[in-house]
């Protein structure tokens, strides 16, 4: 085989899913996802959008194994894993974390925990996670508050530490269930800047699938987007395709109209 042929051979190879949704239908006492099929690769940075009740949380604990498909799969790295393995290899950044979190565990233990994908932390510390523990503490941003405890951090605070808890456990896949919700105007930005250097990093930045019903907190690192409304996709792929007006007023079903200006998006209502 010559090198030229060889070469192409190499760039020919299909590259393997990050995590690959395959008609995933759930339905309880009616249907909340119907057929929905969602390709993640590596190195892509992903918004999922939709408005209250269009699925996006069952699709996230679908994706994470805490929610059982009726029909369909999920499929993070290998095709054989176990559903209940699936959230060793996808960190979900969510308000029901927080909530069963010890107020007395202090920032370094509460990224400690991550690492089994544990909430709270007792016990002695090998000396192999105390040194991973640190290189996360960096990673957020966050070595000045290793010592504070949990009850006393504010919002914004508590959301970069509990990135930091789902980086621990080396998951394929993070996913941050609208992280700016109760956080200021200030917090916000600040928080939403600290994500948009974690993504854009050139070694080490996570796969990331940001959850929003708020087109503003779309960051610049942001490549790919995703559109659910009543259960279903709108539209996904890259950014610049997907977010237009015309797709944003049939994601929330209203008049709707999309501006963008130096790399942050607004919508407007019109009335």
């Amino acid at each position: 085989m010559t090198a030229r042929k060889e070469k192409k051979k190499r760039v020919d190879k299909p590259i393997k899913p990050v995590v690959e949704i395959k008609n995933l239908t759930v339905r309880y006492d009616r249907v909340i996802l119907r057929k929905v099929n969602w390709r993640i690769e590596k190195g892509q940075q992903w918004v999922l959008l939709g408005s209250n009740g269009s699925g996006k949380t069952t699709l996230l604990m679908a994706m994470a194994g805490y929610v059982s498909p009726t029909k369909g799969e999920v499929i993070a790295g290998k095709e054989d894993i176990a559903w209940s393995e699936l959230r060793k290899h996808i960190g979900v950044v969510s308000a029901s974390v927080a909530q069963r979190i010890d107020p007395e565990e202090t920032v370094f233990e509460v990224i400690l925990s991550g690492r089994e994908a544990m909430i709270n932390h007792w016990g002695k510390i090998p000396r192999d996670l105390r040194k991973a523990t640190k290189k996360v503490l960096r990673k957020v941003e966050a070595e000045h508050l290793r010592k504070r405890p949990w009850g006393v951090l504010s919002q914004g605070e508590r959301q970069r530490v509990l990135v930091g808890r789902a980086l621990m456990c080396k998951a394929k896949l993070l996913i941050l269930d609208e992280p700016c919700a109760g956080l200021d105007p200030v917090a916000r930005e600040d928080f939403l800047g600290f994500i948009n250097r974690l993504a854009s990093r050139k070694r080490g930045a996570p796969t990331l699938v940001f959850v929003t019903h708020h087109v503003e907190e779309i960051i610049p690192a942001i490549t790919h987007a995703a559109l659910l409304a009543d259960g279903e996709f709108v539209a996904t792929g890259p950014a610049d395709e997907v977010l237009k007006t015309s797709k944003l007023r049939d994601t929330f079903g209203a008049e709707v109209r999309l501006r963008h200006s130096h790399g942050r998006y607004r919508l407007r209502v019109d009335s």
